[in-house]
Protein backbone atom coordinates (compact mmCIF):
# COMPACT_ATOMS: atom_id res chain seq x y z
CA UNK A 1 0.00 0.00 0.00
CA UNK A 2 2.79 2.47 0.85
CA UNK A 3 4.24 1.48 -1.94
CA UNK A 4 1.42 2.45 -4.42
CA UNK A 5 1.10 5.52 -2.51
CA UNK A 6 4.47 6.41 -3.35
CA UNK A 7 4.23 5.77 -7.20
CA UNK A 8 1.52 8.00 -7.08
CA UNK A 9 2.79 10.70 -5.56
CA UNK A 10 5.44 10.46 -7.81
CA UNK A 11 3.88 10.63 -10.85
CA UNK A 12 1.26 13.63 -8.93
CA UNK A 13 4.97 15.20 -8.95
CA UNK A 14 5.86 14.67 -13.30
CA UNK A 15 2.31 15.70 -13.76
CA UNK A 16 3.17 19.23 -11.88
CA UNK A 17 6.56 19.93 -13.17
CA UNK A 18 5.88 19.37 -16.30
CA UNK A 19 2.70 21.63 -16.31
CA UNK A 20 4.35 23.75 -14.59
CA UNK A 21 7.36 24.11 -17.44
CA UNK A 22 4.41 24.43 -19.66
CA UNK A 23 3.32 27.64 -18.08
CA UNK A 24 6.46 28.92 -17.38
CA UNK A 25 6.66 27.89 -21.62
CA UNK A 26 3.85 30.48 -22.13
CA UNK A 27 4.90 32.92 -20.21
CA UNK A 28 7.84 33.86 -21.89
CA UNK A 29 7.90 36.65 -23.74
CA UNK A 30 9.11 37.41 -27.16
CA UNK A 31 10.90 40.40 -27.87
CA UNK A 32 11.24 41.91 -31.28
CA UNK A 33 13.21 45.05 -32.83
CA UNK A 34 11.77 46.39 -35.83
CA UNK A 35 14.51 44.92 -38.40
CA UNK A 36 13.45 41.59 -37.00
CA UNK A 37 9.67 42.05 -37.10
CA UNK A 38 10.26 43.45 -41.14
CA UNK A 39 12.04 40.00 -41.49
CA UNK A 40 9.35 37.76 -40.11
CA UNK A 41 6.55 40.19 -42.19
CA UNK A 42 8.73 39.26 -45.71
CA UNK A 43 9.00 35.83 -44.43
CA UNK A 44 5.48 34.43 -43.01
CA UNK A 45 2.88 36.94 -43.23
CA UNK A 46 0.16 35.89 -45.49
CA UNK A 47 0.51 39.32 -47.18
CA UNK A 48 3.86 38.08 -48.18
CA UNK A 49 2.77 34.93 -49.11
CA UNK A 50 0.02 35.76 -51.59
CA UNK A 51 2.59 38.17 -53.30
CA UNK A 52 4.79 35.78 -53.43
CA UNK A 53 2.29 33.18 -55.08
CA UNK A 54 1.11 36.08 -57.27
CA UNK A 55 4.72 36.80 -58.97
CA UNK A 56 5.03 32.95 -59.35
CA UNK A 57 2.03 32.84 -61.15
CA UNK A 58 3.33 35.74 -63.43
CA UNK A 59 6.71 33.96 -63.68
CA UNK A 60 5.10 30.81 -65.23
CA UNK A 61 2.55 32.95 -67.59
CA UNK A 62 5.81 34.60 -68.91
CA UNK A 63 7.27 31.74 -69.52
CA UNK A 64 4.63 29.49 -70.88
CA UNK A 65 4.29 32.96 -73.72
CA UNK A 66 7.92 32.69 -74.37
CA UNK A 67 6.92 28.69 -75.42
CA UNK A 68 4.85 30.21 -77.92
CA UNK A 69 7.71 31.48 -80.05
CA UNK A 70 9.52 27.98 -79.54
CA UNK A 71 9.17 25.02 -82.20
CA UNK A 72 6.89 22.27 -80.50
CA UNK A 73 7.22 18.68 -81.46
CA UNK A 74 4.24 16.59 -81.30
CA UNK A 75 3.88 12.61 -81.74
CA UNK A 76 0.27 11.61 -83.22
CA UNK A 77 -1.92 8.64 -83.68
CA UNK A 78 -4.99 8.25 -83.65
CA UNK A 79 -6.13 4.40 -84.59
CA UNK A 80 -9.84 2.97 -84.41
CA UNK A 81 -11.41 -0.12 -85.46
CA UNK A 82 -14.67 -0.26 -87.59
CA UNK A 83 -16.92 -3.44 -87.23
CA UNK A 84 -20.03 -1.90 -88.10
CA UNK A 85 -22.54 -2.02 -91.21
CA UNK A 86 -22.19 1.54 -93.05
CA UNK A 87 -23.51 3.40 -96.04
CA UNK A 88 -20.68 3.24 -98.71
CA UNK A 89 -20.72 5.48 -101.80
CA UNK A 90 -20.17 2.54 -105.00
CA UNK A 91 -18.38 3.94 -108.14
CA UNK A 92 -21.40 4.21 -109.87
CA UNK A 93 -22.49 6.78 -107.50
CA UNK A 94 -25.19 4.49 -105.81
CA UNK A 95 -24.93 3.92 -102.05
CA UNK A 96 -25.06 0.36 -100.64
CA UNK A 97 -25.37 -0.44 -96.87
CA UNK A 98 -22.33 -2.65 -96.20
CA UNK A 99 -20.55 -4.38 -93.09
CA UNK A 100 -17.01 -3.49 -93.03
CA UNK A 101 -14.46 -4.56 -90.55
CA UNK A 102 -11.20 -2.50 -91.00
CA UNK A 103 -8.78 -1.73 -88.68
CA UNK A 104 -6.40 1.60 -89.34
CA UNK A 105 -3.91 2.45 -87.35
CA UNK A 106 -1.58 5.85 -88.21
CA UNK A 107 2.15 7.48 -86.83
CA UNK A 108 2.55 10.92 -87.65
CA UNK A 109 5.35 13.06 -86.32
CA UNK A 110 5.45 16.77 -86.97
CA UNK A 111 7.38 20.07 -85.97
CA UNK A 112 5.76 23.27 -85.88
CA UNK A 113 6.99 26.57 -85.50
CA UNK A 114 4.84 30.37 -85.04
CA UNK A 115 5.73 33.28 -86.76
CA UNK A 116 5.46 36.14 -84.83
CA UNK A 117 5.69 38.60 -87.36
CA UNK A 118 3.44 37.65 -89.83
CA UNK A 119 1.24 35.85 -87.23
CA UNK A 120 1.41 32.75 -89.03
CA UNK A 121 2.48 28.75 -88.58
CA UNK A 122 4.93 26.88 -90.26
CA UNK A 123 5.33 23.11 -89.89
CA UNK A 124 6.79 20.05 -91.05
CA UNK A 125 5.34 16.62 -90.86
CA UNK A 126 5.78 13.00 -91.90
CA UNK A 127 3.52 10.25 -91.44
CA UNK A 128 2.78 7.27 -91.71
CA UNK A 129 -0.84 4.68 -92.11
CA UNK A 130 -2.05 1.06 -92.34
CA UNK A 131 -5.15 0.00 -93.37
CA UNK A 132 -6.30 -3.71 -92.20
CA UNK A 133 -9.28 -5.30 -94.09
CA UNK A 134 -10.08 -8.33 -92.19
CA UNK A 135 -13.06 -9.46 -94.34
CA UNK A 136 -10.44 -10.01 -97.33
CA UNK A 137 -7.35 -10.59 -95.40
CA UNK A 138 -5.44 -7.71 -96.94
CA UNK A 139 -3.68 -4.49 -96.19
CA UNK A 140 -2.61 -1.16 -97.52
CA UNK A 141 -0.54 1.22 -96.46
CA UNK A 142 0.21 5.32 -97.13
CA UNK A 143 2.90 7.42 -95.85
CA UNK A 144 3.94 11.09 -96.58
CA UNK A 145 7.75 10.55 -95.98
CA UNK A 146 8.04 15.17 -96.21
CA UNK A 147 5.07 17.45 -96.03
CA UNK A 148 5.81 21.06 -95.17
CA UNK A 149 2.57 24.07 -94.71
CA UNK A 150 1.94 27.14 -93.82
CA UNK A 151 -1.61 28.36 -92.88
CA UNK A 152 -1.76 32.51 -92.24
CA UNK A 153 -4.16 35.16 -91.70
CA UNK A 154 -3.41 37.59 -94.12
CA UNK A 155 -5.92 40.72 -92.73
CA UNK A 156 -6.76 38.95 -89.55
CA UNK A 157 -5.07 40.37 -86.16
CA UNK A 158 -1.68 39.10 -85.08
CA UNK A 159 -1.98 38.01 -81.76
CA UNK A 160 1.68 37.19 -81.73
CA UNK A 161 3.16 40.71 -82.81
CA UNK A 162 0.92 42.27 -79.85
CA UNK A 163 1.89 39.75 -77.52
CA UNK A 164 5.57 39.94 -77.77
CA UNK A 165 5.64 43.56 -76.94
CA UNK A 166 3.14 43.66 -74.42
CA UNK A 167 4.10 40.24 -72.36
CA UNK A 168 7.85 41.27 -71.15
CA UNK A 169 6.31 44.45 -70.24
CA UNK A 170 3.44 42.81 -68.21
CA UNK A 171 6.19 40.35 -66.15
CA UNK A 172 8.70 42.89 -65.49
CA UNK A 173 5.22 44.77 -64.05
CA UNK A 174 4.78 41.59 -61.82
CA UNK A 175 8.49 41.28 -60.92
CA UNK A 176 8.40 45.31 -59.94
CA UNK A 177 5.01 44.80 -58.48
CA UNK A 178 6.46 41.86 -56.12
CA UNK A 179 9.60 43.74 -54.91
CA UNK A 180 7.24 46.62 -54.29
CA UNK A 181 5.17 44.84 -52.33
CA UNK A 182 7.68 43.72 -49.86
CA UNK A 183 8.53 47.05 -48.73
CA UNK A 184 5.06 48.06 -48.85
CA UNK A 185 4.77 44.69 -46.21
CA UNK A 186 7.73 46.07 -43.93
CA UNK A 187 6.06 49.94 -44.17
CA UNK A 188 3.04 47.84 -42.60
CA UNK A 189 5.11 46.34 -40.26
CA UNK A 190 6.42 49.41 -38.92
CA UNK A 191 3.08 51.01 -38.58
CA UNK A 192 1.98 48.10 -36.55
CA UNK A 193 5.10 47.82 -34.20
CA UNK A 194 5.03 51.26 -33.45
CA UNK A 195 1.28 50.92 -32.67
CA UNK A 196 1.94 48.24 -30.60
CA UNK A 197 5.24 50.26 -28.89
CA UNK A 198 2.53 53.19 -28.52
CA UNK A 199 0.40 50.98 -26.56
CA UNK A 200 3.32 49.58 -24.15
CA UNK A 201 4.51 52.78 -23.66
CA UNK A 202 0.62 53.65 -22.77
CA UNK A 203 0.88 51.04 -20.55
CA UNK A 204 4.15 51.89 -19.02
CA UNK A 205 3.25 55.58 -18.67
CA UNK A 206 -0.23 54.27 -17.08
CA UNK A 207 1.19 52.13 -14.30
CA UNK A 208 4.49 54.82 -13.80
CA UNK A 209 1.51 57.55 -13.21
CA UNK A 210 -0.75 55.05 -10.95
CA UNK A 211 2.21 54.42 -8.68
CA UNK A 212 2.63 58.12 -8.35
CA UNK A 213 -0.68 58.83 -8.04
CA UNK A 214 -0.79 56.70 -5.25
CA UNK A 215 1.75 57.68 -3.64
CA UNK A 216 0.83 61.68 -3.74
CA UNK A 217 -2.58 60.55 -2.33
CA UNK A 218 -1.27 58.85 0.63
CA UNK A 219 1.18 61.35 1.12
CA UNK A 220 -1.65 64.34 0.41
CA UNK A 221 -3.62 62.26 3.07
CA UNK A 222 -0.92 62.59 6.01
CA UNK A 223 -0.86 66.47 5.17
CA UNK A 224 -4.48 67.26 5.47
CA UNK A 225 -4.33 65.31 8.49
CA UNK A 226 -2.24 67.94 9.91
CA UNK A 227 -3.99 70.32 8.09
CA UNK A 228 -1.38 71.27 5.63
CA UNK A 229 -3.41 70.82 2.51
CA UNK A 230 -7.34 71.84 2.18
CA UNK A 231 -9.71 68.72 1.34
CA UNK A 232 -10.26 69.80 -1.72
CA UNK A 233 -6.53 69.32 -2.78
CA UNK A 234 -6.80 65.65 -1.39
CA UNK A 235 -9.94 64.77 -2.88
CA UNK A 236 -8.39 66.40 -6.68
CA UNK A 237 -5.41 63.73 -5.78
CA UNK A 238 -7.99 61.06 -5.23
CA UNK A 239 -9.95 61.77 -8.13
CA UNK A 240 -6.23 61.54 -10.18
CA UNK A 241 -5.44 58.30 -8.54
CA UNK A 242 -8.74 56.72 -9.54
CA UNK A 243 -8.34 58.39 -13.13
CA UNK A 244 -4.68 56.10 -13.30
CA UNK A 245 -5.91 53.34 -12.33
CA UNK A 246 -9.16 53.60 -15.17
CA UNK A 247 -6.16 54.56 -17.68
CA UNK A 248 -4.24 51.54 -16.72
CA UNK A 249 -6.33 49.23 -17.28
CA UNK A 250 -7.56 50.36 -20.74
CA UNK A 251 -3.60 50.44 -21.68
CA UNK A 252 -3.68 46.81 -20.94
CA UNK A 253 -6.70 46.18 -23.28
CA UNK A 254 -4.75 48.34 -25.78
CA UNK A 255 -2.14 46.61 -25.75
CA UNK A 256 -3.69 42.81 -26.07
CA UNK A 257 -5.67 44.44 -28.94
CA UNK A 258 -2.47 46.10 -30.89
CA UNK A 259 -0.25 42.50 -30.40
CA UNK A 260 -3.11 40.29 -31.42
CA UNK A 261 -3.34 42.35 -34.97
CA UNK A 262 0.68 42.54 -34.64
CA UNK A 263 1.09 38.91 -34.62
CA UNK A 264 -1.50 38.23 -37.25
CA UNK A 265 0.19 40.19 -39.41
CA UNK A 266 3.48 38.80 -38.87
CA UNK A 267 2.20 35.09 -39.48
CA UNK A 268 2.48 34.12 -35.43
CA UNK A 269 0.06 31.11 -34.96
CA UNK A 270 1.59 30.82 -31.36
CA UNK A 271 0.04 32.20 -28.28
CA UNK A 272 3.08 34.08 -26.80
CA UNK A 273 3.59 37.52 -25.38
CA UNK A 274 5.44 39.95 -27.71
CA UNK A 275 7.69 43.00 -26.31
CA UNK A 276 8.44 45.19 -29.11
CA UNK A 277 11.81 47.32 -28.58
CA UNK A 278 11.90 50.45 -30.20
CA UNK A 279 15.13 52.50 -30.81
CA UNK A 280 14.68 55.75 -29.71
CA UNK A 281 16.91 57.39 -32.57
CA UNK A 282 17.44 57.33 -36.21
CA UNK A 283 20.30 57.68 -38.81
CA UNK A 284 20.08 60.90 -40.29
CA UNK A 285 20.66 61.33 -43.91
CA UNK A 286 18.95 63.03 -46.91
CA UNK A 287 17.54 61.86 -49.62
CA UNK A 288 18.53 63.62 -53.11
CA UNK A 289 15.45 64.13 -55.32
CA UNK A 290 16.58 64.01 -58.62
CA UNK A 291 18.31 60.45 -57.96
CA UNK A 292 14.22 59.40 -56.15
CA UNK A 293 12.48 60.23 -59.13
CA UNK A 294 15.31 58.73 -61.76
CA UNK A 295 14.65 55.36 -59.44
CA UNK A 296 11.50 55.64 -59.01
CA UNK A 297 10.77 55.74 -62.73
CA UNK A 298 13.18 53.00 -63.60
CA UNK A 299 11.88 50.35 -60.82
CA UNK A 300 8.14 51.25 -59.84
CA UNK A 301 5.65 49.00 -61.22
CA UNK A 302 3.29 52.02 -62.16
CA UNK A 303 5.74 53.09 -65.28
CA UNK A 304 5.69 49.11 -66.65
CA UNK A 305 1.47 49.46 -65.82
CA UNK A 306 1.16 52.32 -67.96
CA UNK A 307 3.30 51.47 -70.74
CA UNK A 308 1.72 47.77 -70.71
CA UNK A 309 -2.35 50.21 -70.79
CA UNK A 310 -1.27 52.17 -73.72
CA UNK A 311 0.13 48.93 -75.56
CA UNK A 312 -3.09 47.41 -74.73
CA UNK A 313 -5.61 49.67 -75.89
CA UNK A 314 -3.47 49.90 -79.71
CA UNK A 315 -3.85 46.09 -79.34
CA UNK A 316 -7.41 46.68 -79.28
CA UNK A 317 -7.47 48.97 -81.63
CA UNK A 318 -5.70 46.45 -84.67
CA UNK A 319 -7.84 43.81 -83.22
CA UNK A 320 -11.40 46.03 -83.78
CA UNK A 321 -10.07 47.11 -87.23
CA UNK A 322 -9.10 43.81 -88.50
CA UNK A 323 -12.57 41.64 -87.31
CA UNK A 324 -13.93 45.23 -89.12
CA UNK A 325 -12.87 44.83 -92.89
CA UNK A 326 -11.70 42.11 -95.02
CA UNK A 327 -11.18 38.47 -93.95
CA UNK A 328 -8.67 36.08 -95.44
CA UNK A 329 -7.00 32.57 -94.57
CA UNK A 330 -4.58 31.05 -96.22
CA UNK A 331 -3.54 27.60 -96.01
CA UNK A 332 -0.56 25.99 -97.93
CA UNK A 333 0.95 22.74 -98.11
CA UNK A 334 3.42 20.70 -99.97
CA UNK A 335 5.06 17.21 -100.01
CA UNK A 336 5.28 13.84 -100.41
CA UNK A 337 3.15 10.56 -101.00
CA UNK A 338 3.45 7.33 -102.20
CA UNK A 339 0.68 3.75 -101.11
CA UNK A 340 1.35 0.23 -101.68
CA UNK A 341 0.43 -3.57 -100.05
CA UNK A 342 4.17 -3.31 -98.02
CA UNK A 343 5.37 -0.37 -95.62
CA UNK A 344 8.82 -0.32 -97.94
CA UNK A 345 6.91 -0.02 -101.23
CA UNK A 346 5.21 2.96 -100.09
CA UNK A 347 8.52 4.68 -99.44
CA UNK A 348 9.73 4.05 -102.99
CA UNK A 349 9.13 6.64 -105.91
CA UNK A 350 7.07 8.80 -103.81
CA UNK A 351 4.61 11.38 -105.68
CA UNK A 352 4.22 14.87 -105.47
CA UNK A 353 1.50 16.75 -103.79
CA UNK A 354 0.26 20.05 -103.43
CA UNK A 355 -2.43 21.70 -101.56
CA UNK A 356 -3.38 25.23 -101.20
CA UNK A 357 -6.91 26.45 -99.83
CA UNK A 358 -7.84 30.51 -99.20
CA UNK A 359 -11.25 31.26 -97.51
CA UNK A 360 -12.36 35.09 -98.16
CA UNK A 361 -15.29 36.89 -95.81
CA UNK A 362 -16.05 39.96 -97.06
CA UNK A 363 -18.29 41.97 -94.64
CA UNK A 364 -21.58 43.77 -96.72
CA UNK A 365 -23.58 45.17 -94.36
CA UNK A 366 -22.76 44.91 -90.61
CA UNK A 367 -25.19 47.69 -89.26
CA UNK A 368 -22.08 49.38 -88.75
CA UNK A 369 -20.92 47.40 -85.64
CA UNK A 370 -17.40 47.04 -86.80
CA UNK A 371 -17.47 51.06 -87.60
CA UNK A 372 -18.25 51.76 -84.18
CA UNK A 373 -15.79 49.00 -82.21
CA UNK A 374 -12.96 51.09 -84.37
CA UNK A 375 -14.40 54.17 -83.06
CA UNK A 376 -14.60 53.08 -79.00
CA UNK A 377 -11.63 51.78 -79.75
CA UNK A 378 -9.89 55.30 -80.52
CA UNK A 379 -11.90 56.78 -77.63
CA UNK A 380 -10.26 54.36 -75.21
CA UNK A 381 -6.93 54.73 -76.31
CA UNK A 382 -7.05 58.73 -75.46
CA UNK A 383 -8.59 58.16 -72.33
CA UNK A 384 -5.70 55.76 -71.63
CA UNK A 385 -3.42 58.64 -73.08
CA UNK A 386 -5.14 60.94 -70.08
CA UNK A 387 -5.44 58.83 -67.86
CA UNK A 388 -1.28 57.53 -68.36
CA UNK A 389 -0.41 60.97 -68.30
CA UNK A 390 -2.34 62.14 -65.21
CA UNK A 391 -1.11 58.97 -63.39
CA UNK A 392 2.47 59.87 -64.31
CA UNK A 393 1.92 63.22 -62.92
CA UNK A 394 0.26 61.98 -59.39
CA UNK A 395 3.15 59.73 -59.55
CA UNK A 396 5.91 62.38 -59.55
CA UNK A 397 4.01 64.91 -57.06
CA UNK A 398 3.97 61.87 -54.47
CA UNK A 399 7.56 60.91 -55.18
CA UNK A 400 8.73 64.33 -54.36
CA UNK A 401 6.09 65.05 -51.76
CA UNK A 402 7.41 61.51 -49.34
CA UNK A 403 11.17 63.04 -49.99
CA UNK A 404 10.51 66.15 -48.62
CA UNK A 405 8.42 64.78 -45.86
CA UNK A 406 11.22 62.26 -45.14
CA UNK A 407 14.18 64.61 -45.37
CA UNK A 408 12.52 66.77 -42.55
CA UNK A 409 11.44 63.83 -40.24
CA UNK A 410 14.33 63.10 -38.92
CA UNK A 411 15.23 66.33 -37.45
CA UNK A 412 11.22 66.20 -35.86
CA UNK A 413 12.88 62.90 -34.81
CA UNK A 414 15.37 64.88 -32.86
CA UNK A 415 13.38 67.65 -31.38
CA UNK A 416 10.67 64.72 -30.46
CA UNK A 417 13.76 62.79 -28.31
CA UNK A 418 14.73 65.72 -26.90
CA UNK A 419 11.32 67.34 -25.93
CA UNK A 420 10.83 63.91 -24.54
CA UNK A 421 13.81 63.81 -22.06
CA UNK A 422 12.91 67.83 -21.27
CA UNK A 423 9.04 66.69 -20.21
CA UNK A 424 10.20 63.77 -17.96
CA UNK A 425 12.92 66.22 -16.39
CA UNK A 426 10.53 68.87 -15.72
CA UNK A 427 7.78 66.56 -14.76
CA UNK A 428 10.63 65.26 -12.17
CA UNK A 429 11.21 68.65 -11.04
CA UNK A 430 7.38 69.36 -10.19
CA UNK A 431 6.81 66.55 -8.29
CA UNK A 432 9.47 66.94 -6.11
CA UNK A 433 8.15 70.94 -5.77
CA UNK A 434 5.15 69.99 -5.04
CA UNK A 435 6.16 67.29 -2.16
CA UNK A 436 7.95 70.61 -0.62
CA UNK A 437 4.83 72.49 -0.89
CA UNK A 438 6.06 74.47 -3.47
CA UNK A 439 3.79 74.23 -6.09
CA UNK A 440 0.36 73.23 -6.69
CA UNK A 441 -1.83 70.26 -8.07
CA UNK A 442 -2.69 71.97 -11.21
CA UNK A 443 1.67 72.14 -11.81
CA UNK A 444 1.84 68.86 -11.46
CA UNK A 445 -1.26 67.63 -13.45
CA UNK A 446 0.50 69.69 -16.69
CA UNK A 447 3.62 68.61 -15.85
CA UNK A 448 2.26 65.00 -15.62
CA UNK A 449 0.20 65.76 -19.50
CA UNK A 450 3.49 67.23 -20.92
CA UNK A 451 5.43 64.16 -20.33
CA UNK A 452 2.92 61.92 -21.91
CA UNK A 453 2.53 64.18 -24.65
CA UNK A 454 5.88 64.54 -25.75
CA UNK A 455 6.20 60.37 -25.14
CA UNK A 456 3.82 59.52 -27.32
CA UNK A 457 5.06 62.74 -30.03
CA UNK A 458 8.64 60.62 -29.83
CA UNK A 459 7.01 57.43 -30.80
CA UNK A 460 4.51 58.62 -33.48
CA UNK A 461 7.86 60.77 -34.74
CA UNK A 462 9.67 57.03 -34.91
CA UNK A 463 6.57 55.36 -36.64
CA UNK A 464 6.59 58.12 -39.18
CA UNK A 465 9.75 57.79 -39.97
CA UNK A 466 10.48 54.35 -40.73
CA UNK A 467 7.01 54.32 -42.84
CA UNK A 468 8.14 57.23 -44.82
CA UNK A 469 11.83 54.81 -44.85
CA UNK A 470 10.22 52.10 -46.60
CA UNK A 471 7.75 53.70 -48.51
CA UNK A 472 10.26 55.68 -50.64
CA UNK A 473 11.89 52.21 -50.85
CA UNK A 474 8.99 51.01 -52.24
CA UNK A 475 8.67 53.57 -54.89
CA UNK A 476 12.45 53.67 -55.67
CA UNK A 477 13.61 49.96 -54.99
CA UNK A 478 16.37 51.66 -53.74
CA UNK A 479 18.33 51.81 -50.22
CA UNK A 480 19.20 55.32 -50.18
CA UNK A 481 20.69 54.70 -46.41
CA UNK A 482 23.09 51.80 -47.93
CA UNK A 483 23.33 53.36 -51.48
CA UNK A 484 22.30 49.85 -53.18
CA UNK A 485 19.09 49.14 -55.60
CA UNK A 486 16.94 46.31 -53.45
CA UNK A 487 17.07 44.23 -56.41
CA UNK A 488 20.37 42.40 -55.12
CA UNK A 489 18.26 41.58 -51.69
CA UNK A 490 15.18 40.17 -53.49
CA UNK A 491 14.07 36.94 -52.57
CA UNK A 492 14.50 34.29 -55.54
CA UNK A 493 10.77 32.68 -56.12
Amino acid sequence: MNLLQDAMRFVMLIIFVCLSFRAIGQEETRRLTLQQAIGLAQAHSPEAQAAEHTYRSAYWSYRSFRANYLPSVNLTATPYLNRQINRVTQPDGTELFLRQNQLSTDLSLSVSQNIWFTGGSLFVETSAQRMDEFSDHTEAYNTQPVTIGYQQSLFGYNSLKWDRRIEPVRFREAKKAYAETLELIASRACELFFDLATAQANLDIARSNYASADTLYRYARGRYNIGSITENEMLQLEVNKLNEETNMMKARIEVEDAMLTFRSFLGIREDETIEVLPADSVVAFEVPLDMALERAYANSPDIEMYQRMKLESRSQLASARANRGLKADLYVQFGLSQTANDLRASYRDPLDQQYVSLSVVIPILDWGRGKGQVRVAKSNIKLVDTQVEQGLTDFELNVRKMVRQFNLQARQVDVAAKTDETAERRYDVARRLYLMGKSTILDLNAATTEKDTARRNHIEALKTYWTLYYGLRSMTQYDFRMNCPLSETLPEI
